[in-house]
């Protein structure tokens, strides 16, 4: 069924006639129109949206567990413990140790031993192998970062050898909490620091801005060791990866890291940005999120000799020019990859089409991309979609990834909570979230799921999308650009613009590769024309999009470089045949 178009300005607007108008005074047009959809009420509230302080974020005391844990942590640098930091293997989580080694090597942290499990051979989570094996290095204190909040077994084991385990994590816990030293986690019912929308890089920030504020106190560490400002590089790749939300203090950071990201010290990510032509200017958001951040965690699904911490460390130009090289290899080996599992996983789809959910296993799944191809399921079918990747050696092992598509209502962990009987683990967020199991136990599985998405309310998808406000070409200039920049950064909770053109001509089209178009966009009756690239167009949208003719479309205005020149094009995300 087509989604009906909705504006968002009517909506905000309605009751609300004799708004100051004027108000919005010297904002362009589009501006206008964008804040007045998304609520703003004048140019004010922009300006302060455009400006946010640094000095309005919330205070880090309000975390639980934060100040139990900065006292261990400042016994630990008086004694000069040592400490292991133990982070994810996902982009967070590889964010969340390069910021934590950065800060604690800062503040003066002699004895630090950094563990990542591999995502292929070890999984996601907190291992008791792995505590077994910190405690043979000495280490009396662990931290972990976006990870462990349903890690029991390895935090009993941590217990058991006399192991302090400070864990820092924001996945959703489940009932029962592991026995640690102490947590510190904004989404645990005892925590009500409304800190819930950071991801894991977002909580070891918190730790080391409370830890840093109690080492100054103590005068075992002045100001000028530590700029927190130094750190948001790190802090705006885990954020702007991870399925959480650009607003409060997501946003403030992502807006202020993004711009220390741009002249970042990191020799290797530097290079990278370089490499795929995004050093040198202002980066947006869907910049980090869609160009930069696919390339640099294709590192850890393909699991070959580098991995995604190594671009955060490396210290010589050499090595930082022999890693990104390796980096767009391994990214092209994933493309690959990607695309063979797809085709299959599209294929076999075809037989859940009755059902409410799509379950797929194959052995020829590599692991590093079962949670992309689960996206693509998810998206394509708009329902949530599980995929396994059945392990060689005939042991039946089957790690799988669970995606829901981006208008659904469904919590993922609890479907899987539901399942629960017949999975050796699982763990993530509503809308993605990771599991294993044996083969043997899928069809019992999989009649869990049927019995727990019968309910269509666990799973229901908006039939409408929400758009901006109406616009003619004419108006998507520099000058408006600039400012739609400035109200970023765009992302989940806070969406990207898009906007409504009416009857628009399609002037030109060019192929390109991949099957996606290039499209020359006339305006009928200004004679203004702009590119607009339409990804991956539907049947149906083919057959609207033949020159001469005429259509309606939802679309992102955004910046394309290309050649070192900057210009203007449209994003296309919907379209309809125009009503004349």
């Amino acid at each position: 069924m087509d989604k009906v178009w909705r504006s968002r300005q009517s909506q905000n607007l309605s009751g609300a006639e004799n708004q100051d108008q004027e108000s919005f005074f010297q904002i362009p047009e589009i501006v206008k129109s964008l804040a007045l959809s998304r609520g703003f009420k004048n140019k004010d509230q922009v300006q302060n949206w455009v400006n946010p302080k640094l000095q309005d974020l919330r205070d880090p005391q309000l975390l639980n567990g934060i100040d139990k844990a900065v006292d261990r942590l400042t016994l630990a640098l008086k004694n000069q413990e040592t400490i292991a930091l133990y982070g994810d293997f996902d982009l967070d989580g590889t964010s969340a140790l390069a910021l934590l080694e950065k800060a604690f090597r800062a503040m003066g942290y002699l004895n630090l031993n950094i563990y990542q499990p591999t995502r292929l051979t070890e999984g996601y989570g907190f291992h008791v192998h792995a505590v077994e094996s910190l405690k043979k290095l000495g280490v009396s204190v662990i931290v972990t970062a976006d990870v462990g909040i349903t890690s029991i077994p390895a935090a009993n084991k941590c217990k058991a050898l006399n192991i302090d385990l400070i864990l820092t994590d924001h996945h959703l816990p489940l009932q029962e909490l592991p026995e640690a030293y102490c947590i510190i986690n904004p989404n645990q019912t005892e925590c009500s620091s409304q800190l819930g929308h950071l991801c894991g890089v977002g909580v070891a920030f918190y730790l080391v801005w409370a830890l840093r504020r109690k080492l100054i106190t103590e005068k075992l560490l002045t100001e000028s060791q530590l700029n927190l400002k130094d750190l948001l590089d790190c802090f705006v790749i885990g954020t702007l990866t991870d399925m959480v939300p650009l607003i409060d203090e997501n946003r403030v950071l992502v807006k202020h890291g993004l711009n220390q990201l741009s002249h970042t010290k990191h020799i290797g990510i530097r290079l990278l940005l370089e490499k795929l032509n995004l050093w040198g200017r202002e980066l947006s958001s869907q910049d980090v999120a869609i160009r930069f951040a696919p390339k640099l965690n294709a590192l850890s699904r393909m699991e070959l000799d580098i991995r995604p911490l190594d671009l955060f460390t490396v210290k010589t130009e050499e090595e930082a020019e022999r890693l990104v090289t390796k980096v767009m290899a391994q990214n092209e080996m994933r493309v690959s990859l990607q695309a063979e599992a797809e085709a299959f996983a599209l294929a076999e789809a075809q037989k859940w089409v009755n059902e409410p959910f799509t379950f797929i296993c194959h052995e020829s799944f590599h692991r590093g991309v079962i949670g992309l191809v689960a996206t693509k399921l998810a998206q394509v079918f708009k329902k949530p979609s599980f995929v396994g990747s059945i392990g060689e050696g005939g042991e039946g092992i089957v790690v799988g990834s669970c995606r829901a598509p981006n208008e659904s209502t469904c919590n993922l962990v609890l479907a899987l909570e539901y399942a629960n009987s017949y999975l050796h683990r699982f763990g993530g967020h509503a809308h993605a979230a990771g599991f294993e199991f044996h083969i043997d136990q899928k069809d019992l599985i999989s009649e869990k799921f049927k019995n727990y998405f019968m309910d269509s309310e666990k799973q229901k998808i908006a039939s409408e999308i929400w758009f901006d406000g109406y616009l003619e070409l004419s108006e998507i200039n520099n000058s408006a650009m600039q400012w739609l920049q400035a109200m970023g950064p765009f992302g989940q909770g806070f969406e990207s613009p898009l906007f409504c053109f009416e009857k628009i001509e399609v002037f030109q089209i060019k192929n390109l590769k991949g099957g996606h178009k290039r499209l020359t966009l006339k305006d009928r009756t200004t004679e203004n024309k702009i590119d607009g690239l339409l990804f991956s167009p539907t049947e149906e949208q083919l057959k609207m999009v033949q020159e001469k003719q005429i259509i309606s479309l939802l679309a992102e205005p955004q910046w394309n470089y290309f050649q070192m020149k900057k210009s203007v094009q449209l994003l296309i995300k919907e379209i309809k045949n125009a009503q004349d």
